[in-house]
């Protein structure tokens, strides 16, 4: 895989909404989307998106907050405005990102990530805009039973997607049961098109791929596998 360490880096705004912007220098033809998990655009994910960029893939990121995040706003804040998302906004503030990346961004293919809450969202996006080439959903957050703030069912909307799709599962995930995650693989194994990978991490716990939760070696491991072939997946989907 070609590396280009020349990558350009912005906060920019596209409409009404502010997003961060990694590509390498002068763009590419692919592109990612990537939703947050609650952390919003904090240094995780502007780290992420800069090696996305480095491995020649153009990356978005949906500002989940307008302008909050981990780095600085207090955790408990953050997880009280989980109660106020409306499933319908997210998606068309995330439909217009992707409009930007294949628009004045100038790519030709582009794919979506999300992990957690960005996880679910992920699955959501690919079953709503059959635009993107790829779906990867790091531990999403889908509830045994749907929160009051939660619209539309996951499960349900999934066999929606035509694009190759990718779910890790941490099987000490306190959020979401095993259970549900077969379910969701289930749904997606159900498609007539496009490939499934379904990968499980055992003992890894729910949000193992942000590095705040390393301290716990299982959660390391997880996700020291499971980075490299995200992006040979991207790679190969954009």
């Amino acid at each position: 895989m070609t590396v280009d360490k020349a990558v350009e880096k912005a906060t920019v705004r596209v409409g009404d909404l502010s997003a961060y912007l990694a590509r390498p220098a002068g763009g590419s033809a692919s592109g990612m989307l990537l939703l947050p998990m609650i952390t919003g655009i904090g240094q995780q994910l502007r780290d992420w998106a800069d090696e996305l960029a480095e491995q020649g893939v153009t990356a978005l990121v949906w500002d989940t907050w307008h302008g909050k995040s981990a780095d600085d706003t207090p955790m408990p804040e953050l997880f009280d405005l989980l109660g106020t998302q409306d499933d319908e906004q997210c998606l068309s503030e995330q439909r217009a990102l992707l409009d930007h990346l294949f628009g004045e961004l100038g790519c030709t293919r582009a794919g979506v990530i999300g992990w957690c809450l960005g996880g679910r969202f992920a699955l959501l996006l690919g079953a709503r805009d059959e635009r993107v080439s790829n779906v990867v959903a790091y531990h999403p957050t889908v509830y045994p039973e749907l929160p009051p703030h939660h619209v539309l069912d996951t499960v349900a909307e999934v066999p929606s997607i035509a694009a190759p799709a990718m779910v890790l599962y941490p099987t000490a995930d306190e959020l979401v049961p095993r259970s549900v995650y077969v379910r969701l693989r289930d749904a997606l194994e159900s498609r007539a098109t496009g490939a499934t990978i379904a990968q499980v991490y055992p003992d890894a716990e729910h949000g193992f791929s942000n590095r705040s939760r390393h301290a716990n070696p299982v959660n390391a491991a997880a996700y020291a596998v499971s980075w490299p072939q995200v992006l040979a997946f991207v790679k190969a989907t954009t």
